[in-house]
């Protein structure tokens, strides 16, 4: 049932606001949103594979990896590496794409001029590459390079003499996971370069019905198949199923061609596969909450009704992250950061702060609000509790650190980054070998090159975090922590204080 802000409601969103309340920290409660935000998508840069061009501005990086594919006579240069090592994992590069396109399409009109145009070019770096990915029929690249044989050494990527294998999967062996979250990522691509690359945007299009039809025509898992589990199998595994790619690939079409045959996928293949599993993630392995908040927008502002099952699975993800709601289960830290087990936590963070905001944007542009049985929640107090976390990563916190590297005077200085702790190769331009990096990696040096706008993976659940390279739980940063950031900092830059 939709529910209006009556005024008894407005006074219990008042009062669930005050029992939201997490611990405040003084450090800077005023911060430069905007500075953040030209920083975390210039990040992206430091990750770069293949041929840099002329305007790089992370300078102390070079070309790397100019030769991916070869194997397959085939050009697969190009994309990002996903975190501190030199590896192209293609699941989570297709999210950190379909969130880096997503944050564009919610927030673009926020965000500056010059920052929208890096995001975008943010984004072509990575649709550039899969669009390669997906070139040939039947078939489609999900990795390339050895992560056993990378991990085992600490070189630059511009030095790189490891194993660049490359993982490919031919019909009809299935990978609807990267399948269908290349599919997500192509599409919401094409729709944020719509009015400024209509030809692009088209090309976009095209190739992501094509991945889409590849994942749903042979439906399985992607690490299933014993000719790439070795090479992606345990860094990304499909630990979760396949299932939610699907739907989160035919959401991502139906939105953006409208076209009524992916609605019906989204409607007709709900239950087999298994979109009433209430799982409360968001991350590159389960779509669930986001693709709940996602089709949400249909039902909110569409008036999609048959889709009802999909909102009220969003209404019960967002109630979980509510302190004082009877569904409450998000565990937050003694300085109010969310904490889920595992490592990289941020990601959780930045992700769901990201849900956060979409979904109280779509609620507040219809004028409703959310019911978390024993309490009623304003769009206002999703914002509060999104821009807690923000401020949190960027400072307001028990260390008195931002998580971001090179925001403010205190941040991260041995991140666990191949590139970043190695001397760059314009200074030291005689290679380093796999091993020789070690004295590096072991040193309590800072890093000589600031990877300017990392999140690393950031503080456990005390709230500690201990500047240390070998800790890449805490220390590595990660293309899919920053690329829903990127959105979230967007919607603050326009509104600082939601009140």
């Amino acid at each position: 049932m939709k529910t209006t802000l009556s005024f008894p409601h407005f006074l219990a969103s008042i009062f669930a606001l005050a029992l939201i309340s997490l611990p405040n920290f003084a450090s800077s409660s005023h911060h430069d949103y905007q500075e953040a935000l030209s920083k975390a998508i210039l990040f992206f840069e430091g990750q770069r594979s293949g041929f840099l061009p002329q305007d790089q501005r992370l300078s102390w990086r070079a070309n790397s990896a100019l030769g991916d594919g070869w194997t397959y006579n085939t050009d697969l240069t190009g994309g990002y590496y996903d975190a501190g090592d030199n590896v192209k994992f293609g699941f989570p590069m297709a999210f950190t794409t379909t969130m880096l396109a997503w944050s564009v399409i919610e927030f673009g009109d926020s965000m500056p001029p010059n920052d929208l145009r890096n995001a975008l070019v943010a984004i072509r770096w990575a649709t550039d590459y899969l669009l390669k990915t997906v070139s040939q029929p039947n078939r489609i690249f999900v990795q390339v390079g050895d992560p056993i044989i990378d991990h085992n050494c600490w070189e630059r990527p511009e030095d790189m003499d490891t194993a660049r294998t490359v993982y490919a999967v031919d019909s009809p062996n299935p990978a609807s996971d990267v399948a269908g979250e290349t599919a997500a990522a192509l599409a919401a691509s094409s729709m944020a370069f719509k009015s400024s690359d209509p030809g692009y945007s088209d090309t976009l299009l095209r190739n992501a019905k094509k991945a889409f039809e590849l994942a749903d025509t042979y439906r399985g898992a992607y690490s299933d198949n014993p000719n790439v589990r070795g090479g992606v199998c345990p860094f990304y595994c499909d630990f979760d199923g396949y299932q939610d790619e699907l739907l989160w690939g035919a959401a991502w079409l139906s939105r953006v061609t409208q076209d009524s045959g992916f609605f019906d996928y989204i409607q007709n293949n709900g239950k087999t596969l298994g979109a009433e599993e209430n799982i409360n993630e968001f991350g590159w392995d389960n779509k669930h909450a986001g693709l709940n908040v996602l089709i949400s927008k249909e039902v909110l502002e569409g008036n999609m009704y048959t889709l009802e099952s999909y909102k009220a699975s969003a209404d019960s993800f967002m109630c979980t992250l509510i302190p004082d709601s009877s569904s409450s289960h998000i565990e937050y830290s003694p300085g109010g950061l969310i904490y889920k087990p595992g490592g990289s936590n941020l990601q959780h963070v930045t992700s769901i702060s990201f849900l956060l905001l979409v979904y109280a944007n779509y609620l507040s542009r219809t004028s409703q609000s959310l019911n978390c049985g024993n309490i009623n929640v304003s769009p206002t107090t999703l914002r509060q509790i999104a821009k807690k976390q923000v401020d949190y990563i960027l400072g307001d916190n028990p260390m008195g650190m931002s998580y971001m590297v090179g925001y403010g005077d205190h941040f991260p200085q041995r991140i666990h980054h191949r590139g970043s702790s190695l001397p760059s190769i314009k200074d030291h331009p005689q290679p380093i070998a796999c091993k020789e990096g070690s004295v590096y990696f072991n040193s309590s040096s800072p890093n000589p090159n600031v990877l300017v706008g990392a999140l690393v993976g950031g503080p456990g659940e005390d709230d500690v975090y201990n500047d240390d390279r070998a800790d890449f739980r805490k220390s590595e940063p990660t293309t899919y922590i920053n690329a829903p950031f990127v959105g979230v900092l967007a919607y603050f830059v326009a509104n600082p204080n939601p009140n």
